[in-house]
C-alpha cells in the first residue's frame, strides 16, 4: 500500500470505521478526543431527568460517566458506522437498553420525533458533514425549546497539520464555523475554547486547539 492510499484510508476509517482496522481506529479515537468528549459534556451543564442524544458516539466507552452523573438521565447515540453501533452496544451491555440506547442513521436524517431530546452534542464530526445547514437544521427540530447543543470540533490550523484531512474533510476556523451558524435557526449563547496536549503518531506530544459552541433552541 503506497502512502496516498494509506492516509485516504485513514481518512475513510475516521469518518466510517470498519473491520478490525476501525476497531483499532476507534480505540485510537476515543483516547484522543476524551479530553474533548469530555469538554463537550461538561458544557451541557447536565441535570436530572435528561434525554441526551450524542451524534457520532464511536465505540462508547465514555457513555457510562454520563450516566453516572445523574440516576434519571437518559442516553441516545446515533452512528453510521455499523461496527461502532456493535460495538458500543457490547461495551454498554449493563445499561443497554435502559438507560443508553443506539441506533444507525444515515448521516443526514435523525430517526426521533420533534422536540424529544434536552440536550445534544457532538465531537469531531462536523467535517464528515455533507449538508450542515440541514443537519442543524435536524438537530434543531428534535431538541426541546429551551434545550442547548454543544458542538465540539477542532480548529482548522491544527487539522491542516494532518496529512490525511486532505480528504472527505471539510475543515473550519472558528470564525468560518460561526458564519455557518448564522444561516442556522440556533441562537447562539456561548463558547469556550482550550488548548490540550495529546500524542502525534511519533509519540510526541503536541499542542491541539479545540472549541465548543454552545447553541440553543428559542421558540417564540
Amino acid at each position: 500500500m503506497n502512502k496516498e492510499h494509506h492516509l485516504k484510508e485513514i481518512a475513510r476509517q475516521l469518518g466510517h470505521p470498519e473491520g478490525e482496522n476501525g476497531l483499532l481506529m476507534a480505540d485510537m479515537m476515543h483516547e484522543t478526543n476524551i479530553g474533548m468528549t469530555r469538554h463537550a459534556i461538561q458544557q451541557l451543564q447536565l441535570q436530572q431527568s435528561d434525554i441526551i442524544l450524542e451524534l457520532g458516539h464511536g465505540n462508547g466507552k465514555h457513555v457510562p460517566e454520563i450516566l453516572a452523573q445523574h440516576s434519571s438521565i437518559k442516553y441516545y447515540g446515533l452512528e453510521v458506522s455499523q461496527l461502532m453501533y456493535e460495538k458500543a452496544v457490547s461495551t454498554n451491555s449493563h445499561l443497554y437498553p435502559t438507560r443508553a440506547f443506539f441506533d444507525l442513521y444515515d448521516g443526514q436524517h435523525i430517526p426521533y420525533k420533534d422536540s424529544f431530546f434536552t440536550k445534544i452534542f457532538t465531537v469531531n464530526t462536523l467535517y464528515f458533514w455533507q449538508s450542515p445547514i440541514s443537519m442543524l437544521k435536524e438537530i434543531y427540530r428534535v431538541l426541546k425549546p429551551r434545550g442547548t447543543f454543544s458542538l465540539t470540533f477542532t480548529h482548522k490550523s491544527f487539522m491542516e497539520s494532518l496529512p490525511f484531512t486532505k480528504w472527505n474533510f471539510k475543515l473550519y476556523d472558528l470564525a468560518e464555523l460561526k458564519e455557518l451558524l448564522e444561516g442556522s435557526p440556533f441562537a447562539y449563547t456561548s463558547e469556550e475554547t482550550m488548548v490540550e496536549q495529546i500524542k502525534n503518531k511519533n509519540g510526541d506530544m503536541v499542542n491541539r486547539t479545540f472549541t465548543t459552541i454552545n447553541l440553543s433552541k428559542i421558540t417564540l
